[in-house]
């Protein structure tokens, strides 16, 4: 339910958002009347932001604030289509700050620690606020960025990094790189935050196991200031967000409505603070629910369940609806099968073909494997596929997000 207090910082961000002159919101709200009696239901009735309204108003069409009070901008990560470029204010990026000093505390990351940064730099988000968060909370920050596994180990060993701040991909990677070479004994993390992209239970656990460290899901996307903005904490009761800077719905992806709470939907985000480019009932795409009840931590700040996936992550096959979490999530259930896979989508003869490619453990029946796979996913989903057991890291692994999903009929 929203706070009184959280309804006016809208009501006057909308008002303030009408008054610039040619700006993105000035236009999109020009009809509508934001007076004392605006309401909770006349706000659910706004008009969503997508990414796409985002590139229409490329490059700078988003900005909020005179230029002169811009300090910085980012861009999202995609590598088609026109960038979006959002434009940060010096407020922006102190407040962007806190939050991840925020995320560092509530993993009990503290000014002894040694905080390894894999994420890249320059345009992207991420890199350079794991540093300033690091940073605000007095902690060491290595900044490694991507790529040169065998130099960020190196460095890991040498400087003893204690925090692996990493994409679950690149986590993975540097695990089992870490059990090839034997250096287990020579690795001194204890927690890693994990973030940009969806992962599996059995994931999780090869890699908090390989690397002897307690993982924490973090949140965030660029048109949101970027990573920063919500964070698991030791009881993995969910994520807790900054409410004080966001207000956060559920809505029904398919009919916009908002859904009541606990269900899963889409998660929409409005910035409360937000100078540079404030964002008004943002659609994210991303797939969660409010958690209920308080947190053991004591936080008092709430909660959306770990994202279960993207709506435009879902692929159709033989007239199923399906996410590639449910598929991690069916590999999960089959003991002696690793976490990484890869699906491959064609269509021959008038029909489609789903080819599940996945690793088995070392000494496993590959046979029996695909038998086990094929029969669990015709259970749990409900098509038949063709399993492919292949040995372990046969598959490819990468250093930023792994795509998991070809779909080969378009």
């Amino acid at each position: 339910m929203m706070k009184i207090e959280v309804l006016q910082k809208i009501k006057e961000k909308i008002r303030h958002l009408k008054t610039i002159e040619d700006g993105f919101y000035a236009e999109r709200y020009k009809d509508v009347e934001v007076t004392d009696s605006f309401s909770i239901e006349d706000f659910e009735a706004l008009p969503f932001t997508d990414k796409a309204d985002l590139r229409d108003a490329y490059p700078l069409g988003i900005m909020a604030c005179p230029e002169e009070k811009v300090v910085r901008i980012h861009s999202s990560s995609g590598t088609t289509g026109t960038p979006v470029i959002i434009p940060y204010t010096q407020k922006d990026i102190d407040d962007w700050t806190l939050m991840f000093k925020r995320c560092y505390e509530m993993t009990g990351v503290g000014n002894m620690d040694r905080v390894h940064i894999t994420p890249g730099y320059g345009l992207w988000t991420a890199g350079i606020s794991f540093q300033a968060g690091a940073e605000a909370v007095g902690a060491m920050a290595i900044p490694m960025g991507p790529g040169n596994t065998d130099k960020q180990l190196k460095m890991m060993m040498d400087l003893k990094s204690t925090v692996l701040c990493s994409t679950s991909s690149y986590a993975l990677l540097l695990a089992e790189r870490i059990e090839q070479m034997g250096i287990g004994d020579k690795i001194h993390l204890h927690k890693g935050l994990i973030g940009s992209e969806q992962w599996g239970e059995k994931m999780r656990r090869r890699i908090s196991d390989s690397l002897g460290a307690k993982l924490y899901d973090i949140y965030g996307l660029t048109e949101i200031y970027g990573p920063g903005v919500a964070i698991s904490c030791d009881y993995e009761t969910g994520m807790h967000y900054w409410d004080d800077f966001f207000y956060f719905e559920i809505i029904d992806p398919n009919t916009g409505k908002v859904l009541p709470f606990g269900e899963e939907g889409e998660l929409v985000i409005t910035t409360l603070e937000k100078e540079g480019a404030p964002l008004i009932r943002y659609r994210t795409h991303d797939l969660t629910h409010f958690e209920n009840g308080s947190c053991p931590c004591g936080s008092p700040h709430p909660r959306i369940a770990t994202l279960k996936g993207r709506t435009d992550d879902m692929f159709k096959v033989k007239g199923v609806n399906m996410f590639p979490a449910q598929v991690a999530e069916v590999l999960g259930e089959v003991a002696g099968v690793s976490s990484e896979y890869q699906v491959m989508i064609d269509h021959l003869n008038g029909r489609d073909i789903l080819t599940l490619y996945f690793e088995v453990d070392n000494g496993q029946n590959k046979e029996f494997m695909e038998a086990e796979v094929a029969d669990h996913f015709k259970r749990k989903i409900g098509i038949g596929i063709f399993p492919k057991a292949v040995d372990i890291g046969e598959l490819p692994r990468s250093e930023k997000k792994t795509t998991r999903i070809y779909d080969n009929r378009y």
